[in-house]
């Protein structure tokens, strides 16, 4: 089904549906890091992070699930919520179903994020762990929904997940309009396709560049062939371990994004680290994917106002050593 994409007017309703319920957060500029981009060749560069780690929940997805669940019918709120997710995606949902009142279960690939999962269920949602993939959750997911008649909420393919989410870009062009170009990470691409549509409308001039770990890249081949495709899913940066392209978002990036680039696990990892000692800012593998790719593609960044999202904060205790460790 051709799902048709929000619209900047979605977009501005959604952004005063979830006043209060959302942090305004912030858009700040860093020595440090700018220092860290000129040495990796982006000569005259100025940095400026979108704090959306700092977002309840720690991640920007907490504005998608709000505008999608505050729109429900009582009657479907009372079904329920059935939603997949590797963690972020799932602390959204189950925070907007506490606050609307709605059951929520989520369904986990095993071994998650132990941060991440221990987050969603202290939100009150019921974890059911499956599968080694997100693929798997997702296919155990539109079962449970179909046996309880519960409102299945996918991870990318929800306008109005999607116009939640993008009230971030809205809010970053308003902190700072002289943007020259947006760097966005990307999994299932909601991220990036907000950006891209509120980029488009109110500042067209500035470039939305997205961002996939190369060893989960299916929405970047997805973009690149014009067609959804499925890739092997192996980064160790859960947020990107998206398997397939969404044809929602795909469709939004094929209409507006400018570039789209791929980093590595250990890019991200040293991006990790560069948050940490640099702008004292804790960022998980995703969340650190749009500073990799300045850092790794420096040349397409020389001289530019360059929005950096740092998408998510929740890193385990693991990728933290891992970060602090890597050179």
């Amino acid at each position: 089904m051709d799902i048709p994409p929000p619209t900047v007017a979605d977009v501005l309703a959604a952004q005063r549906r979830i006043e209060g319920l959302v942090e305004r957060t912030p858009a700040s500029t860093y020595t440090e890091l700018d220092r860290l981009a000129d040495d990796a060749g982006a000569s005259g560069a100025r940095l400026v992070i979108k704090h959306e780690n700092l977002q309840r929940t720690g991640a920007f997805k907490a504005r998608g699930a709000l505008n999608l669940l505050l729109q429900m019918s009582d009657d479907a709120r009372r079904r329920g919520i059935v939603g997949y997710s590797t963690g972020n995606h799932a602390q959204a949902l189950a925070y907007a179903a506490r606050h609307v009142g709605a059951p929520c279960t989520i369904v986990m690939p095993m071994a998650p994020n132990p941060v991440k999962e221990r987050a969603v269920r202290s939100l009150g949602a019921d974890v059911v762990l499956h599968g080694d993939r997100l693929e798997d959750a997702c296919a155990h997911a539109e079962r449970l929904a179909a046996d309880r008649s519960a409102r299945l909420v996918s991870a990318a393919d929800e306008p109005d997940l999607v116009a939640g989410v993008a009230t971030a870009t809205l809010e970053l062009l308003q902190q700072r309009p002289d943007l020259d170009v947006l760097v966005v990470p990307v999994g299932g691409g909601s991220g990036a396709g907000a950006a891209c549509l509120v980029a488009a409308a109110v500042a067209p001039r500035v470039r939305v560049v997205g961002v996939q770990a190369a060893a989960s890249s299916a929405a970047h081949d997805s973009w690149r062939a014009g067609e959804l495709l499925t890739r092997p899913n192996a980064t160790r940066a859960e947020g990107l371990a998206v398997g397939r392209g969404f044809a929602l978002t795909q469709r939004i990036l094929r209409a507006h994004l400018s570039d789209f680039l791929l980093v590595d696990d250990d890019a991200i990892t040293r991006a990790q680290r560069a948050y940490l000692t640099a702008a004292r800012t804790v960022a998980e593998g995703a969340g650190a994917a749009a500073l990799a790719a300045v850092l790794t593609h420096p040349a397409l960044f020389a001289g530019a106002r360059t929005g950096v999202v740092c998408s998510g904060g929740n890193a385990s205790e693991a990728e933290l050593r891992r970060a602090l460790a890597s050179t």
